[in-house]
């Protein structure tokens, strides 16, 4: 554990390392992160795949991995979380919760706030559940790739994360889709099987759907609805 530094100073380090280690590679961004803040960082995992747990593990095996549980995923999602838990022993799940279950979500918001509004959905079951985790750590890091969407397109490998007050690193950030698939083949990395049925970019199960041939993989997310990014990134 690093001695703790403040806001400002988190910034400046940040606002440093987006110069510094903007050509960085993968491995470079992810030492830079465990040299830096020991175990004051977390990991995020949307747990589509174990890509980049299985990256971080291999310069810091005991990490914590931050899962949002919004109580609204696929079954197979689930199962990935709890798979990551065996095959990484000394990885440590964050579940973040919402402050509502769902059935008292439904209760003061009315059923089916996700279709109503899911913006509203996202803040109440994302957006607030991150923030009150990543308050306890001084960087995160995310499986964020510039080739997910447009709104990604400029994505740094280090940057400060306004929002939420701390450090966010991208290590995967330049990765095209050939060389994240090409890892996932080459080291064998747990993937939702969901996947491989036509869910290319998972969230919760209600808003996300099979993405057509061809298409955008973030076309499933809200399908029919302007939305496009649940709030943690954008």
């Amino acid at each position: 554990m690093t001695a703790t530094r403040t806001a400002e100073e988190l910034q400046a380090l940040a606002e440093r390392a987006s110069g510094e280690l903007a050509e960085a590679t993968t491995d470079e961004a992810i030492r830079w992160a465990v040299e830096q803040f020991g175990d004051d960082l977390i990991v995020a995992s949307n747990m589509q795949d174990a890509v980049l747990v299985d990256i971080v593990t291999k310069v810091k095996s005991d990490i914590d991995v931050l899962f949002l549980e919004t109580g609204y995923h696929f079954a197979e999602t689930l199962g990935v979380r709890d798979a990551v838990a065996t095959i990484y022993p000394d990885v440590r799940i964050v579940n973040a919760q919402a402050e509502q279950s769902v059935a008292e979500q439904d209760a003061e918001y009315g059923p089916k706030l996700h279709d109503r509004d899911p913006n509203q959905c996202c803040h109440l079951r994302k957006v607030v559940p991150l923030q009150n985790t990543l308050a306890g750590y001084s960087c995160w890091i995310t499986g964020v790739r510039r080739v997910d969407a447009p709104t990604r397109a400029n994505t740094p490998i280090v940057t400060w994360d306004d929002r939420n007050g701390l450090v966010k690193v991208n290590p995967i950030a330049a990765w095209t889709d050939d060389e994240f698939n090409g890892y996932i083949d080459e080291h064998g990395i747990l993937q939702n099987p969901l996947v491989h049925e036509g869910y290319l970019s998972i969230g919760c199960a209600p808003c996300t759907a099979k993405v057509a041939p061809g298409a955008d993989p973030r076309s499933g997310r809200w399908a029919g609805k302007s939305k496009t990014e649940c709030g943690l990134h954008a």
